[in-house]
């Protein structure tokens, strides 16, 4: 778990202008994180314009495009949490899941995103939380199953 959500790549009580600043930060950090090569943000801000990374609970998932799995060094999630909200095509997103994923490990990763946000008191405790600890705990089962 450590290798695909590092607890350095939780970010919590930030803000952002609008849903493009806050995938240009989601990027950033997965660079930052060392996730990515060069180019992968771009790709973020591409795959926005053609499909809506917004899945509900207040909750947006920026990736690259399929073909952008290139630049991906390694399968890694950051968080990045804006208390304030985001507006999101009309929707209020307070959490970014920012994923960097090679192959199909995606798959797994939203799978147990979705299993997660099922629980109204997880996604709240998720949109809410100023700790780090608690954020990592709950976004645990993420890591589980997917090959760093």
């Amino acid at each position: 778990m450590a290798d695909v959500l590092p607890k350095n790549g939780i970010r919590l009580g930030l803000t952002a202008a609008d849903k493009w600043d806050a995938i240009r930060q989601s990027g950033a950090l997965l660079d930052e994180l060392g996730a990515v090569e060069p180019g992968y943000a771009e790709t973020m801000l591409e795959r926005e314009k053609s499909v809506s990374t917004h899945i509900g609970e207040g909750v947006a998932i920026p990736h690259g495009t399929d073909a952008s799995r290139a630049l991906v060094r390694r399968t890694t999630l950051g968080v990045l949490q804006f208390p304030d909200g985001v507006d999101w095509d009309g929707n209020p997103v307070t959490i970014c899941v920012a994923i960097a994923a090679k192959g199909d490990e995606h798959v797994a990763v939203l799978s147990a995103l979705a299993r997660i946000l099922m629980d109204p008191k997880q996604a709240e405790r998720l949109r809410t939380s100023t700790d780090v600890d608690v954020v990592h705990a709950l976004l645990a089962p993420i890591g589980e199953g997917v090959n760093t």
